[in-house]
């Protein structure tokens, strides 16, 4: 009897600790929105078998799209209108999928399926695992938007004004909203509500079934994506403003003029009530999260990338082709990667993302770069070559001047 009795137990002990187990994997698998969550991390756990490498792999375009990453693969869309599936470990390519036109939008991925939109107007559902076309939908306009996915409905904006619920399935329209302008800005959805930005200057929430709970007029065009934290919705606008807005009625909290453009959008560190946005001042600002004071500020170029959190670290992507980490208690540079040691710097305006010690990002010059934490370095970029090639080219020119001119000189005597 007693050992029947153990028995049970047993089994019910390893039920409980299977059920844990089982839903970690699933979610583990998923990256249904603009850099991975609403605080915008940018974020996961390193796999336990992952062996990483420092490698760069070349498209064929600018790549404004910020990967996101699911089982071990890379995602992302490039301005030569492929969409890209790479090996994290090694930066070989998996699979690849040709649309019609620039890809900015950055990917979603929810179960098998990963989901982008590009400039051709149509939003793409691909299996994560070949590229195959599961479904597509043709909206009025270009797709520069990123995706969120909820509860089987995917969400996203187009330059035709609207914001489309559609049905992750089967790609069949739910609803659409029309707003007054192009919606560039990734939705994001909490308890419940949808909320975005468009370029007519208004914050938008809407409930499930596309009708609006409330709008915010900001006086200017919302391009940078909201996140969003205990009822509080953060965002920032064209005119410089940044606000953080009641989420149940869209009421100013607090707000923070940077003076300049807000593009980028922002991270949340809850742990201790931190704010990380950039802007077109040529900074990457702290804020606190409470009250909107200002912690710090890093001169760091233009920042329309998101920064993602990297344990006591932020990264941060800029203008000026440089990948900044920095202590993000005070905004102090840990170190950085310039890939084209400032003599041919591409700007980064895609959003990196980190997976565990390691960092992805995309550049202007159509590579995607794999850097090191640990290690602090990335992968020798092509532009070395360039720099070296140069160099040689100076020193023979050198050498042909002073022979010349010795000859000269020998002439003379």
């Amino acid at each position: 009897m007693f050992g029947k009795k153990n028995s049970f137990i047993a089994l019910v002990m390893a039920c409980f600790m299977i059920l844990p187990m089982s839903i970690v994997g699933v979610s583990a698998a998923d990256w249904p929105m603009f850099h991975e969550n609403l605080d915008h991390t940018g974020y996961l756990d390193e796999a336990s078998d992952f062996t990483p490498e420092m490698w760069l792999f070349k498209a064929q375009g600018a790549i404004i799209s910020s990967p996101a990453i699911s089982d071990k693969i890379l995602y992302f869309g490039s301005g030569d209108g492929i969409f890209y599936a790479l090996n994290l470990d090694d930066g070989t390519r998996v699979w690849d999928y040709k649309t019609n036109g620039n890809i900015t939008s950055s990917p979603v991925v929810s179960g098998d399926v990963v989901y982008f939109g590009s400039m051709d107007s149509y939003l793409y559902a691909l299996n994560k695992k070949n590229g195959d076309s599961v479904w597509k939908y043709k909206t009025g306009n270009s797709i520069e938007s990123s995706p969120a996915i909820d509860n089987g409905v995917v969400y996203v904006g187009s330059n035709d004004n609207r914001l489309y619920a559609i049905n992750a399935n089967n790609g069949t329209i739910k609803w659409e909203f029309e707003s007054g302008n192009t919606v560039k800005s990734a939705p994001a959805v909490y308890n419940g509500n949808i909320y975005f930005g468009s370029n007519d200057g208004k914050i938008y929430a809407l409930n499930t079934n596309g009708a609006k709970l409330w709008e915010f007029d900001t006086g200017n065009a919302v391009v940078s994506s909201p996140a969003i934290r205990e009822n509080v919705l953060y965002e920032g606008t064209d005119n410089g403003v940044f606000y953080a807005l009641n989420t149940a009625d869209g009421s100013v909290k607090w707000s923070y003029n940077f003076g300049d453009p807000v593009r980028s959008s922002a991270l949340l560190d809850s742990n201790d009530n931190s704010l990380f946005v950039g802007a077109d001042n040529g900074n990457v600002t702290c804020l606190d999260m409470r009250d909107g004071k200002l912690k710090w500020s890093m001169n760091v170029g233009n920042v329309k990338s998101t920064p993602a959190l990297m344990g006591n670290n932020i990264v941060v992507s800029s203008e000026s082709g440089t990948v900044y980490i920095l202590n993000k208690y005070s905004g102090k540079e840990e170190w950085s990667y310039s890939p084209g040691y400032y003599l041919f710097n591409s700007p980064f305006t895609s959003s990196p993302v980190v997976y565990g010690d390691d960092i992805y990002v995309g550049g202007s010059d159509g590579y995607m770069y794999a850097l090191d934490d640990e290690k602090k370095s990335g992968p020798t970029p092509v532009y070395l070559y360039y720099i070296g090639a140069i160099v040689i080219g100076l020193i023979v020119v050198l050498i042909a001047f002073r022979v010349i001119r010795s000859r000269k000189n020998k002439k003379s005597e």
